[in-house]
């Protein structure tokens, strides 16, 4: 099993990470842009999310989070909130170390080449 120690360990390597966790939840971003978090999970309808230190969001094309879903139900998942978003949901209970690494590393990669962000207009 990977704790959340063991995530924030494993994004510390990756160039230009920065690490926004707290004890509630896990946040990783690159440039401002989050590369992984915590899921969070509806418990309760109509209430807020809450979030699952056990369960990581780590961005991913959407072929490949389809393709880790497909080869592997049993470490990756996707939820009703995700459907048509490229993250997949990682079960750190089962993941290997390794995998996540690497999952870790290309999400930050992705985020790090995305366009950067046009500034906000003030109202003055």
């Amino acid at each position: 099993m990977i704790t959340p120690d063991e995530v924030r360990r494993l994004t510390a390597v990756i160039e230009r990470a920065v690490d926004t966790c707290d004890e509630r939840q896990l946040s990783f971003h690159v440039d401002g842009r989050g590369f992984a978090w915590s899921f969070k999970e509806r418990v309760h309808p109509k209430q807020p999310r809450a979030p699952r230190l056990d369960v990581l969001a780590v961005r991913c094309p959407m072929a490949r989070k389809e393709f880790l879903i497909e080869v592997a139900p049993d470490r990756f998942f996707d939820d009703p909130h995700y459907r048509g978003y490229p993250a997949v949901l990682v079960r750190l209970d089962v993941v290997e170390a390794d995998e996540l690494a690497a999952l870790l590393a290309d999400a930050a990669r992705l985020v790090a080449a995305a366009k950067p962000r046009k500034p906000r207009k003030r109202s003055t």
